[in-house]
Order: C-alpha cells, then sequence, then structure tokens
C-alpha cells in the first residue's frame, strides 16, 4: 500500500503560488531537494508563522494537510558556512563591525562634543552657529526617531 499523496501550496514573496505534490512521510529536506534543486539551503519555509528549520522533520509530523500553505522565502545568498580564508571576516560575529552601523553613534559623539564645546566656550559661538548647531540637533534628532520608529 502506498502512501496517499497530497498537495500543498507554495507561497512566494511576490503573491505567486506553486503547487508540490508531496507524500506526508516526506521530509522538509525532500521537499527543498524536490522542488529547489542547487537551492536548499537559500530556500527558507515558513508554516504558520514558524520557520521549518529541521530538514530531517517529516511532513506529517508539523501536521501538513491537504492544501496547506508553506511561506517560500528564498534568499539570494547561501546560508552555507563560508569556507576559512581571507574572506573569513564576513561571518556574523564580523559583520557588527559594519562601518555603517557606526555612523549614527558617531554623528551622536560629534553633536556632544559641539554642544559641550558651546556650552564651555559660549563666547566662540555667534548666535547663527548655535542657531545651526540647534537646527542641526533637531534634524537629526527626528531622522534617528523615524528610522528606528520602524
Amino acid at each position: 500500500p502506498t502512501e496517499p499523496t497530497m498537495v500543498l501550496r507554495l507561497k512566494f514573496l511576490n503573491d505567486t503560488e506553486r503547487l508540490a505534490r508531496v507524500r506526508p512521510g516526506d521530509t522538509v529536506g525532500a521537499l527543498k531537494r524536490a522542488y529547489f534543486p542547487g537551492q536548499e539551503q537559500q530556500v527558507r519555509l515558513i508554516y504558520q508563522g514558524q520557520l521549518l528549520r529541521d530538514d530531517t522533520q517529516s511532513l506529517a509530523a508539523l501536521h501538513l494537510t491537504h492544501n496547506s500553505v508553506l511561506h517560500c522565502h528564498i534568499s539570494p545568498h547561501s546560508s552555507a558556512p563560508a569556507p576559512a580564508g581571507p574572506r573569513a571576516s564576513a561571518d556574523p560575529a564580523h559583520a557588527a563591525l559594519d562601518v555603517g552601523s557606526l555612523v549614527l553613534p558617531l554623528f551622536v559623539l560629534m553633536l556632544a562634543v559641539l554642544w559641550y564645546f558651546q556650552l564651555q566656550y559660549r563666547h566662540v559661538f555667534t548666535a547663527t552657529a548655535t542657531t545651526f548647531l540647534a537646527g542641526l540637533t533637531l534634524l537629526f534628532s527626528f531622522v534617528a526617531f523615524t528610522m528606528y520608529r520602524r
């Protein structure tokens, strides 16, 4: 007696869908290999808000039924570990040291130093310079709060 087949709906970010004919005993890894050959490491499958991380888990164990929807995200880069060597600095531990992430703190530090000098050496700052510093601080605050409010 062969296992009955069921159809799963693979839904992508651009709202396109693809039908996958599978058996309940198939694993997540087998589904990825069958419908995304060569991209298994780049494909993320999500079912009911949960990322399906374990490629050895069977579809029946996930309680997938006929016509269930699996959301698919295909990342442009593989999540496989990068080979050691000159490009080893691209690993996630060093990604936090990205220069782009330092722009905001450096700008805050620069504004703080300018305000310190404005308060300590008030006679050096003209009314125009103080007004400009206040405007720059307000503009920066507005941009920072709108960026981090998302």
